[in-house]
């Protein structure tokens, strides 16, 4: 069984020196973490799980091990192999978990997917994938099927839940409980650098591409649950995620399994209730958490004091930048830092503040072990401190664990990020005297004005620090004088209008959190702001149709 040395490094130096992950040959999660942990003691606590309906429900590794068994069983029955692509739309069912064991063990790939999708979505991300089979939610299951004739290779259609499977689909629990209970390990079984999962990327800044991690990708994100969400065995682990995206193996299977801690799982539907994510931080005995900046913006508005979070230890978040006033108020109410974390859907952890480190608020850390990260200017010179440039992963030693094959069927677009021995993430960033890093946006979605560059996340930032703004996207608007203009596209708080009167108020809030010449010149107040089905936003529509109007 795999078992990683967990280090309690004092220093930054010690961390990088001490920690180390080394593949072992071979190696399929599945089988080597999972059953193994099973084998051991299948009554090991693996998950805790909370339904939308606060039911709480407790599996142990055995569980995992059996049911993905005879999942995998089935699946092959119906004609599933190695290769084949199977998309899974299931929430934060606990079947999501099942269904990704289960197929690592049978060598096909999952995608996961977001539940949010359309069916024409649905037709693009089959047909583009050649998905052969799909494990849903019975939610989704209608409009899979209103796809279904549209995709050309789907074939083997799986539904989960409580209502009756449609015609032509196979119940999951009732294909669950009529396979073999065995699935033993074959000596040709896949693992190592053998294709294991595909993502599909959020698409900020064009349509989505497929990512494609094998087999050692797990491994990268030992360090994700035991450095920079500080897990030890017995924790119980929260990250808010949907099982749709990348950042639900983050923070709800393969680090947290790795490091020894439970992790606990609320499949919540609906609007988000920042109350009732206290419930069940407070009443399940969650020790750490991680969730995006805006979810911490939400909690900072309760009354904090109403909940008993003691058991508490540790704070993380990722996705979005830091404001300090959310980092201050969070360890006011609770004594805790939030040590923030940046990656991709490319890759794991690749910069973080650590246990070990002194947070400064706003900023994305330094590199995680193993991540050689430099900064380049646009003529691939490495950039100084204080220097702005684009993240990059120097691979000239070889390849972190963690790191994405490249772009499934797209050599062409794999080949304009992977090149002369660097990944080229496509993200801007400084590195103050420290070695502290500071997240600047997408290279696409810098702001260059009257000789000034400008990156969009600390205006946005400066931005909802005002009592009016609730969201902020901050753009490149066309300018004849200055080449580009700063725009502000804004989502106002309840009881605020917009007017000639708030519009200078809030430029003059923004110049006195932040360089005077970046505040925005231009202030649009719309209802809602574009964004991606991930959530995010995506400020490429917005400046694209300001400049198209320009024309």
């Amino acid at each position: 069984m795999f078992k990683p040395e967990k280090i309690r490094p004092r220093s930054y130096e010690e961390l990088i020196r001490d920690f180390k992950v080394t593949a072992p040959a071979n190696f399929n999660f599945a089988f080597d973490l999972a059953d193994a942990l099973a084998d051991e003691d299948p009554g090991r606590l693996a998950m805790i799980h909370v339904d939308d309906a606060g039911t709480r429900r407790e599996y142990g590794f055995g569980y995992f091990r059996d049911a993905s068994n005879r999942l995998a069983n089935a699946l092959v029955g119906r004609g599933i192999g190695r290769g084949d692509r199977v998309m899974l739309i299931l929430y934060r069912r606990v079947e999501y978990w099942v269904s990704m064991l289960a197929l690592a063990k049978i060598g096909a790939l999952p995608i996961p997917s977001p539940a949010l999708l359309t069916a024409q979505d649905i037709v693009f991300r089959a047909n583009f994938a050649r998905v052969r089979a799909c494990i849903v939610e019975d939610s989704v299951a209608g409009r899979v099927q209103e796809a279904r004739a549209e995709c050309r290779d789907l074939e083997v259609l799986v539904q989960a839940g409580d209502r009756p499977a449609m015609d032509g689909w196979l119940d999951f629990e009732a294909l669950v409980r009529d396979a073999d209970e065995g699935f033993a390990r074959a000596a040709d079984s896949p693992g190592g650098r053998e294709p294991m999962v595909i993502f599909f990327s959020s698409g900020t800044t064009g349509m989505p591409k497929m990512v494609l991690h094998d087999h050692s990708y797990p491994l990268g994100h030992y360090a994700t649950a035991a450095l920079w969400h500080d897990l030890e065995p017995g924790d119980v682990h929260l990250t808010l995620s949907d099982t749709g995206w990348a950042k639900s193996v983050w923070g709800k299977f393969y680090g947290q399994w790795m490091a020894g801690a439970v992790v606990f799982v609320w499949d919540f539907r609906g609007r988000f209730e920042p109350a009732r994510l206290l419930d069940m931080i407070a009443g399940h005995g969650v020790t750490t958490f991680c969730a995006p900046p805006t979810v911490y913006r939400f909690l900072i508005r309760e009354d904090l004091s109403k909940w008993d979070l003691s058991g508490l230890r540790h704070c993380t978040t990722a996705g979005e930048l830091l404001n300090e006033s959310v980092f201050v108020a969070w360890e006011k109410a609770l004594g805790l830092p939030i040590y923030e974390g940046y990656g991709q859907t490319e890759t794991c952890l690749q910069m973080a503040t650590f246990k070990c480190m002194r947070p400064k608020p706003g900023s994305i850390g330094r590199p995680a072990p193993g991540w050689n990260i430099v900064l380049l200017d646009e003529a691939g010179r490495v950039c100084g401190p204080g220097e702005e440039g684009e993240i990059c992963i120097d691979l000239g030693a070889g390849r972190p664990l963690g790191l994405f094959d490249g772009y499934l069927d797209e050599p062409e677009r794999t080949a304009r990020v992977l090149k002369a021995d660097y990944y080229h993430t496509g993200d801007k960033a400084w590195m103050d005297e420290d070695g502290y890093f500071w997240f600047l946006g997408r290279t696409d979605d810098l702001i260059k004005s009257s000789g000034y560059r400008i990156g969009p996340f600390e205006v946005e930032s400066a931005l909802i620090t005002h009592q009016a703004v609730v969201e902020a996207a901050v753009t490149a608007a066309p300018d004849p004088v200055r080449g580009q203009a700063v725009k502000a596209t804004v989502v106002l708080a309840k009881g605020f209008s917009p007017s000639e009167e708030l519009t200078s108020a809030l430029q003059e809030h923004v110049k006195k959190q932040t360089a005077p010449y970046k505040y925005p010149r231009l202030i649009d107040y719309v209802e809602a702001l574009p964004k991606t089905i991930s959530g995010k936003i995506k400020r490429a529509e917005i400046r694209e149709r300001d400049w198209k109007k320009a024309d």
